[in-house]
């Protein structure tokens, strides 16, 4: 995915999933609960699949089925990003509260919560 934004962190961010799920479009899931945790993110479903451990996926990527499954309409890992204030991201997609960002000091990349990033030269 291209950047389309600079990113600075403003409150830091650690992953507490270190086993993230990697998925290929076309693969099937199990499709468990929708996410209501406190946080404003809306949209993750907690999925299952073969080798790996339980993980979030969102809606948009999702095509549920009646019985339970959901089949991924793209490839997709919930990898997060552990970030540090003040460091500096490239925004690829917006998805229901998280961002997919490149650090910009080593190429790392992963999912990021909104709530921690302003748009870099952003006062706000």
């Amino acid at each position: 995915m291209k950047p389309d934004h600079q990113y600075i962190v403003v409150l830091p961010h650690a992953s507490e999933f270190p086993e993230p799920m990697t998925l290929k479009k076309g693969d099937w899931v199990s499709v468990g609960e929708l996410y209501d945790g406190p946080e404003s993110w809306p949209g993750w479903y907690l999925c299952t699949a073969p080798g790996q451990a339980a993980g979030f996926v969102p809606e948009q990527i999702l095509d549920r089925h009646a019985d339970g499954t959901g089949t991924m309409l793209e490839d997709f890992t919930n990898r997060e990003l552990n970030v540090a204030e003040g460091e500096l991201l490239y925004g690829a997609r917006r998805l229901n509260g998280w961002l997919w960002a490149t650090r910009i000091s080593d190429g790392a990349t992963g999912w990021v919560p909104l709530d921690n990033i302003r748009a870099a030269g952003s006062g706000s």
